[in-house]
């Protein structure tokens, strides 16, 4: 057989009808196009391109941005050698005829397809990083970057394509980038947006052990600002929008000649009802002695301020910025509850209110 030989023209025909341009040799197979065709198709006089190793462009043209994400992960998701199977039963579930196997998209790439805005175009990616399972023998090459993990997240769709989840891609885009500007902008979007909460992206970064990167540590004090001030707006939509009466916002509360009891978020002194955002940050690497002991006191300081203010009679309700987002119909509900349920209780001990 040689170059000029034509194909059969039913696997031709078949590629013409389908969006897709990229295809891996088990694919090519599959329509009845041997590995040495596919080779011949891609010789200089030839329609198709080889983009990776097993993997064809079906044309000449240089590689869009969507034929290099696909062939990334037809690359990566080639079939492992018999008896290695990797990655969680849920994670292969979600890829089962894909024809990406449990390989899924992570990093600055995955973070475009969410939609960052302060993600770069796939055209302009100089790599797409690409995860694996741990025990797949697979080498980075061109412009795929093989990333292995012993426990693979179960991955989104996004326009049909795996994708890490949110947390997971930052984490791996972070640990790639050393622009403290950038890091700050991903993170700071990734709250901002909607895409995740600060608590859910402080443990991925803690499980990667980036906690303690220069670029990263400002950047998560920036993450934590911009999801306080999310979760206050969502609170005062959750106020408006499900029917509370309004309350007093962001006060301090505080013993007549006595000592502070702590700030609130919202307060209805009638009903002696507070609602606290519970915004801190969790810790789950090992720190160092001293961010131990000042985390442990803000804790600790967090439990003892709420039990105070509830021994004076006032209602605390703690709520999560998660649930805020997820199931702000059924926090009102909680807030709603406690408000009616304040007539029949002992009346609440006098507190000073001020502004906080």
């Amino acid at each position: 057989m040689t170059q000029n030989t034509p194909l059969s023209s039913c696997p031709l025909n078949h590629f013409r009808e389908v969006r897709q341009r990229v295809l891996s040799t088990a694919q090519l197979r599959a329509h009845g196009v041997s590995a040495t065709q596919a080779a011949s198709q891609c010789l200089p006089s030839g329609p198709w391109q080889q983009l990776l190793p097993g993997v064809y462009l079906l044309h000449r043209e240089p590689p869009t941005g969507a034929d290099r994400l696909h062939g990334a992960l037809l690359y990566a998701g080639r079939t492992p050698a018999p008896g290695r199977r990797a990655g969680s039963p849920q994670a292969a579930a979600a890829q089962a005829g894909s024809g990406y196997g449990a390989a899924m998209v992570t990093g600055l790439a995955a973070l475009t397809l969410y939609g960052f805005d302060s993600a770069p175009p796939l055209m302009s990616l100089r790599r797409i990083d690409v995860l694996v399972p741990r025990t797949r023998r697979l080498r980075s090459t061109r412009f795929v970057q093989v990333l292995r993990s012993a426990g693979l997240p179960c991955p989104g769709q996004v326009a049909g394509v795996p994708v890490a989840p949110v947390e997971r891609a930052l984490a791996d885009a972070v640990a790639e980038l050393t622009d403290a500007a950038a890091v700050r902008r991903l993170l700071t979007e990734a709250v901002r947006g909607g895409h995740s909460e600060p608590a859910a992206v402080v443990r991925e970064l803690s499980a990667a052990k980036l906690l303690s990167r220069a670029p990263v540590v400002d950047a998560v004090d920036s993450l934590l600002a911009e999801g306080r001030a999310v979760a206050e707006r969502r609170l005062y939509a959750m106020v408006r929008d499900q029917g509370l009466p309004d309350p007093l916002w962001n006060v301090e509360l505080r013993m007549p000649g006595g000592p502070g009891l702590g700030g609130v978020d919202a307060y209805w002194p009638d009903q002696a009802v507070a609602v606290v955002l519970d915004t801190r940050a969790p810790r789950h690497s090992a720190p160092e002695a001293g961010e131990q002991k000042e985390h442990d006191a803000r804790g600790s300081a967090y439990a003892t301020g709420r039990e105070h203010l509830e021994e004076l009679g006032i209602t605390v309700v703690p709520v999560a910025p998660r649930k805020l987002r997820e199931a702000m119909e059924q926090q009102a509900t909680v807030v709603r509850t406690a408000l009616t349920a304040a007539a029949d209780r002992e009346p609440a001990a006098y507190v000073m209110i001020l502004p906080r």
